[in-house]
Order: C-alpha cells, then structure tokens, then sequence
C-alpha cells in the first residue's frame, strides 16, 4: 500500500498563531518545534498526547498511570530526523482505490474543528478531500483521562464505488523485550502478512517478514507460547492462536481476523472487538479496542529492535487489510481505535 500521510508545504498551511487564536482553549495549544507545527491535547489529570499537524502523527500520549509524583509514562515509540518524529507513533494510513483505477491518499491536512467538556475530554479533527472533492476522508483524536481514540470517517461524495485500505497502527513502547506480550486474542485464526506500507511504520513490510535470527535469545524462550520465528513466514496459511498469553520477543508480523473465504458465510467468528498489551517491566496493562475494522494487526521486531534504540516496542491496530472496505455513492464508513487503561 502507497503512503498515506505525506506531509504538505508547512508554508500552505494556516500559521500556528493563526490556529491557537481560532482554536486554542483550556486544554488545546497550538505549537511549533523545529519548524512542524503541532497541538498539544491535556486533561485535568494531566493525560497530555501531542498531535502533528502536517502527517497526522500522534507523537506523544502520556497518560497518567501512577498514585505518585512521576505519574506519567510514555506510551508511545517513535524514531526522529532533526526535530521532527518521522516514524512510530500512533498513525492512520488510508488508501483509496475507484473503480476506474486511479488510486488516491489522504495529505494535506487541516484542522476543521476542536471540542471540548472544559477539563475531562478534548478533541481536534482534521480533514482533507482528493483534487474534485468526490472523496472526503476526517480524522478525529480524542483524549480523556484514563483513554484516548482515534477515528477515520470517509464519506464518497462521488458516483461511483470506491475500495478503502486503511489502518490505524500504533507503535508501542515495552520496557523490555522479554516481558512484552499480549493477551485476549485465543481462539482467533491468524495469518502471516506484512504490515500496511506507510511513511510511519517503522519496520518495512520486507524487514517485517524476514525470518528471526538465530540467538541466545531465541534458543532460551522459543517454545515458551511462541512459534518458532526464525522459519520464513508464508501468507495465505492460516492458524488459530491457542495461547492465553501472545509472546512478543521474537520477530513476527500477522493479521488476526477471520479468513476472508469464511467472511461469504452468512456467520462467522470475528477476532475480538478488544485484547491488552501487557509489560512486565513497567507493570503496565492497555486496552487495545477497534471499532469498524474487520482485522486486526500485530507485529514485532524482535532482535531488530536494538536498531532503533534501548526500548522495545510492538505495532499493533485495526485494519481493513485483507478485503477492502466498499464504499458505495454518498455512503460513509467509520472506524476507529481506542486505548484505554485501569492501571490507577
């Protein structure tokens, strides 16, 4: 899949102080770090996330998570360039297919509304249309005390059928590689597939589907609720995840979902609507929760991981990956993702 957030001319949009004088409010500021303009988002308990406006970007959710002083904890991993996040991060990648063949991606985004409830819960949406505004696609972060969400809305405003890829993949910081894991998915047939190709992924869809090296990592935990991941992973063979508990120390990128074979069937079993992410090092437990997208996503570095740092970190989120939504004239479709926690 193309890129779906590439970034605009910084000079065509609105001035920063231009938007903070329009939009600004208790809990929403306007900002600009080396030249990329952002919003930060706080609430009363002091949950802050950071949004950049030129790709969309969630660089940033610190939510609260501890009765202590140093209360807050990064949720979120990203790689920089300079000043500016380039990769990582919680993105959306979307693109559109019609029927005659031209393929379309959102860029150029603007900011079209904020909201807010004064102190528990505020909001910015973006928005942007393809060149004859057939097409118009919104993109809407949310944060509230103990959660956040994400959510995309497309809306054909055209005459012919459009075909919708779309994801929104989060990139999650583990404090180690060997505590990281992920429960709430048993029972839920999965296949081997790349991720979505995106200007934020952090792992290629190749690296991503390159075998583990062989190590004295894997030869002490293969085995231990892990596939062995240094065999070469082919798409198209399905599995079903018997494990309560998904072990994250060993490379690997999968769709979790239902066959798309088995989706012409009038019932058929869907993957679960939530499932948590668990790191042992930090104690720390999110909910990961899709709403609209049929797949879920879930991959790893595994020893690649040493590449981009100290941290470990997972990508993970729904998706319409294997069968593109449909998007009939003057029809809408939403999905959305939502991570919250209980760890207070």
């Amino acid at each position: 899949m193309a890129s779906s957030t590439s970034s605009p001319l910084l000079s065509s949009s609105p001035s920063v102080q231009i938007l903070d004088q329009k939009f600004g409010r208790k809990g929403v500021k306007f900002s600009e770090f080396g030249g990329v303009p952002a919003v930060d988002l706080t609430v009363r308990n002091g949950s802050s996330l950071k949004l950049q406006l030129s790709d969309g970007l969630v660089t940033s959710y610190k939510p609260k998570v501890y009765w202590k002083d140093e209360a807050f904890e990064e949720l979120l991993y990203t790689v920089s360039e300079g000043n500016e996040v380039k990769k990582g991060g919680i993105g959306m990648g979307l693109d559109v297919l019609s029927l005659d063949g031209e393929p379309w991606c959102p860029s150029g985004w603007e900011v079209k509304d904020v909201d807010s409830d004064s102190i528990d819960a505020v909001q910015v949406e973006l928005s942007c249309s393809n060149g004859d505004g057939t097409l118009e696609v919104t993109y809407i972060v949310t944060l509230f005390p103990e959660s956040m969400a994400t959510a995309v809305i497309a809306k054909n405003n055209g005459s012919q059928t459009v075909k919708l890829s779309s994801g929104i993949l989060s990139h999650l910081k583990f404090k180690g590689r060997g505590g990281s894991a992920i429960s709430g998915l048993t029972g839920c047939s999965y296949t081997s597939h790349p991720p979505l190709a995106s200007s934020f992924g952090i792992i290629s869809p190749v690296e991503a589907m390159e075998p583990e090296q062989p190590g004295w990592f894997s030869s002490i935990f293969n085995g231990n609720g892990s596939t062995d991941s240094r065999k070469k992973r082919e798409k198209g063979q399905w599995t079903v995840e018997n494990n309560n508990f998904v072990m994250l120390r060993e490379r690997m990128s999968r769709v979790y979902a239902a066959p798309p074979a088995e989706r012409a069937k009038r019932v058929y079993r869907t993957p679960p609507s939530k499932y948590e992410t668990i790191d042992q090092g930090t104690g720390l437990e999110f909910r990961m929760i899709r709403m609209g997208y049929e797949d879920i996503y879930l991959g790893c570095p595994g020893s690649l991981s040493r590449k981009y740092g100290n941290n470990y970190f997972i990508c993970t989120g729904p998706a319409s990956m294997l069968v593109p939504v449909e998007l009939k004239p003057n029809e809408m479709w939403r999905g959305a993702q939502v991570i919250e926690h209980d760890n207070l």
